[in-house]
């Protein structure tokens, strides 16, 4: 799982810090980072992201826990524009091409009244810088006319390498929530069930009682007798 980088405010509307700017040992121009936090009733709770041109900024989300497992989604520009508005869903994923800003995106939850939400989401962030570290870190390095393989060769193949592992960690994280949501949504099912079972062995303890007694009145003699 990649390292939390986000840090939430106590109040409704909530800043994310930006990823800590690479250092040369970071070949890859890919970033990701996860979160998960309770949406209590009746509130919305929004995210900033900042952002450069042309760069890729991907969001996935997922309602892990609470009554209806739904929730609002938008996701705006640094112009204002809404670029995904999405009502009462469980799940989604978006990915959109970036230019320089701050996008927000929300989670709203003010259509219930009850039931507070645990949500978990995901960004990954392609393409925001690294390049020139890249080429910093090669100036350093010398006698490279003496290898047998390229130093461009062995930085494609680090970042490969760096890259599935990558790939592998986000789904890693994917099945836990997937995991988290149906050990949830098991355990509502079998409060459930414990209930209603209650419920019908009460019933049918009264419903025999009085079948008893109804019985029991039927073959009982109410004639006085006489001396």
């Amino acid at each position: 799982m990649g390292e939390k980088f986000w840090r939430r405010l106590p109040i409704s509307l909530s800043l994310l810090l930006l990823f800590p700017p690479l250092d040369a040992s970071n070949f890859a121009t890919a970033l990701d980072s996860d979160f998960t936090f309770t949406l209590p009733a009746g509130r919305k709770e929004c995210f900033f992201q900042p952002m450069q041109n042309d760069a890729s900024l991907e969001i996935e989300y997922q309602v892990l826990d609470g009554g209806g497992l739904d929730v609002d989604f938008h996701l705006i520009s640094p112009n204002g524009e809404t670029l995904v508005f999405e009502q009462r869903q469980s799940d989604g994923v978006h990915t959109v091409e970036t230019k320089d800003g701050d996008y927000m995106f929300c989670f709203d939850n003010t259509f219930s009244t009850l039931s507070e939400k645990v949500i978990f989401f995901e960004l990954i962030l392609d393409n925001v810088g690294g390049d020139e570290e890249q080429e910093d870190w090669k100036k350093y390095i010398t006698g490279t006319d003496l290898l047998d393989m390229k130093l461009e060769d062995i930085l494609e193949s680090v970042n490969g390498v760096k890259s599935r592992l990558s790939r592998s960690i986000q789904l890693q994280t994917l099945l836990r929530a997937f995991e988290a949501r149906d050990r949830n949504i098991q355990e509502s099912n079998y409060d459930r069930v414990n209930f209603w079972s209650l419920v019908n062995l009460g019933v049918m303890v009264v419903v025999s009682a009085v079948q008893v007694y109804m019985l029991k009145s039927l073959f009982e003699d109410k004639r006085r007798t006489r001396t």
